[in-house]
């Protein structure tokens, strides 16, 4: 009886040759996305620093609203998420089904942690009237500029946290696939292409944590 192609490996799709064929395509093809994703946010980053050129007072400002210890909290819980992801990609290499389910649980635990921590820092500053538009109110010096910066950090933060909650909801999903036996030494590639776009979605934040937060701690008073 002839073997079926399925029957081979259940992971490997009919239009590969191999699992490594498979996985270098699908590498590949996350790196693609992550660079398009870099240019999405490099588009704002450029703005941010255009801005913060012309009008460097107003940043100052604006930075003095952010809540430098949830921003420094917020910053170090991505850390550990990385450190818990990485160890969920090489316990699915080495077929530490158990410990791949943890880890991946912890991370998605970690990624929750940091969001709770923005919505707080977001009603806060809702709170505070630092939301752009029509009801924007700030007692500080050139309030106008000020405002452009809270539309960068609403925008910045603000789609930062959206691929946070996409990247929550995969984690969850590769844990369940992971519980279910899914992964292992010969086929991992899932696994592995999530952990990419975490730690991603884990470097935009490292840089949007200075520009943000550390502006008036290095501005002299």
């Amino acid at each position: 009886m002839a073997v079926t192609h399925d029957e081979v490996n259940p992971a490997l799709r009919h239009h590969f040759a191999d699992l490594e064929q498979q996985r270098e395509a699908s590498e590949f093809g996350m790196w693609v996305f992550l660079a398009t994703e870099i240019m999405f946010f490099g588009g704002m980053f450029c703005a941010y620093m255009v801005y913060r050129y012309m009008y460097y007072p107003a940043w100052v400002a604006g930075s003095e609203a952010m809540d430098f210890w949830w921003g420094t909290i917020n910053t170090a819980v991505l850390i550990c998420s990385s450190l818990t992801m990485a160890l969920a990609v090489h316990s699915a290499q080495v077929g530490r089904r158990k410990l791949l389910v943890m880890f991946l649980i912890v991370t998605m635990l970690l990624g929750c942690v940091f969001l709770g921590i923005k919505a707080i820092e977001y009603q806060g500053h809702w709170e505070e009237h630092q939301f752009p538009g029509w009801s924007f109110h700030f007692e500080g010096p050139d309030p106008q500029h000020v405002e452009l910066f809270f539309c960068l950090y609403w925008g910045m933060t603000g789609f930062h946290a959206l691929h946070m909650v996409i990247g929550v909801v995969l984690v969850s999903i590769i844990a369940f696939l992971g519980w279910r036996g899914r992964y292992g030494p010969e086929y991992y590639n899932p696994v592995e292409n999530t952990g990419l776009y975490w730690h991603f979605v884990d470097i935009v934040w490292i840089y949007l944590y200075p520009l943000l937060y550390l502006i008036s701690h290095q501005h002299p008073h």
